[in-house]
């Protein structure tokens, strides 16, 4: 399984932010065919107590690259993307990552 997660930065107005985040692009996201899983988190905290560099950050599930890709690529994929600069004015970072589900052992 792959995994695309987003790290929103801190943005300039938390409120704005979330309701665009959670009435506009959350909707455009869920429209990209595909995903398997789509979580979403806002962070409270980080371990040390420190300043988070995120504000909150998503993780979608592909079942591989290739469907990943092609999701992404799609008409829906490519309007989800590019409305991010329409309300992260802090800024946001994707990764992607190979799963691995340790939870069975």
């Amino acid at each position: 399984m792959i995994k695309l997660t987003v790290l929103y930065g801190q943005p300039k107005d938390p409120a704005a932010f979330e309701h665009y985040y959670l009435n506009t692009h959350t909707a455009l996201a869920l429209k990209v065919k595909g995903v398997r899983r789509f979580e979403i988190a806002k962070v409270v905290g980080t371990a040390d107590g420190s300043p988070s560099p995120y504000y909150r950050i998503a993780d979608l599930y592909f079942d591989s690259a290739e469907q990943m890709q092609q999701s992404l690529g799609s008409q829906e994929g490519q309007a989800a993307a590019a409305d991010i600069a329409n309300f992260a004015s802090g800024g946001a970072t994707l990764l992607i990552s190979e799963v691995q589900d340790l939870s069975s052992r």
